[in-house]
């Protein structure tokens, strides 16, 4: 596995045990959950340069690259939520090693339950993977909702590297 990046001034790593704690999801009324299809990198990475606004990505032509060239990438862990108008309204990017990367929903889709169940589909997917847990990394300055919504749904702080 790749090393992450050094964590940043309030970045904290995240995790959630897959256990007897895990509830379906339950997806908002006029939102469908489907994995990543041909086509879908450009309004992904697009969702994500308009949520994060940091310009870490980079442009399209350096992130897709990037990203599915990494070994850890597997679309089947890439959870698109698509509205009723079929657009993007929000996306849970994974890691083969039970690592949730990128978790993003659009500002007009906010406060509906979708990023919580995005959350509890990775994490039943990762079950039946196998794995014990899943983990991820946010920052508790910036996104204060973010941390809000990875505590309702269990997750709890470990160290960085462990």
């Amino acid at each position: 596995m790749p090393e992450p990046r050094p964590p940043a001034l309030n970045d904290i790593r995240l995790r959630k045990l897959l256990d007897e704690t895990l509830v379906a999801p339950h997806w908002p009324d006029g939102f469908a959950m489907r994995c990543f299809e041909p086509g879908d990198a450009t309004p992904l990475h697009a969702l994500l340069s308009e949520v994060f606004d940091d310009g870490a990505d980079g442009p399209f032509d350096e992130w897709w690259p990037h990203i599915s060239d990494d070994p850890e990438f597997d679309p089947a862990l890439c959870f698109l939520v698509i509205d009723a108008k079929g657009r993007l309204a929000a996306a849970a990017l994974c890691w083969t090693s039970a690592f949730v990367k990128d978790l993003a929903v659009h500002p007009e889709a906010r406060g509906k339950g979708i990023g919580e169940a995005l959350m509890w589909h990775a994490f039943a997917i990762f079950r039946e993977r196998g794995a014990g847990h899943v983990d991820l990394k946010t920052n508790t300055v910036e996104n204060p909702a973010a941390v809000r919504l990875y505590e309702r749904v269990g997750m709890f702080e470990v160290d960085w590297y462990g």
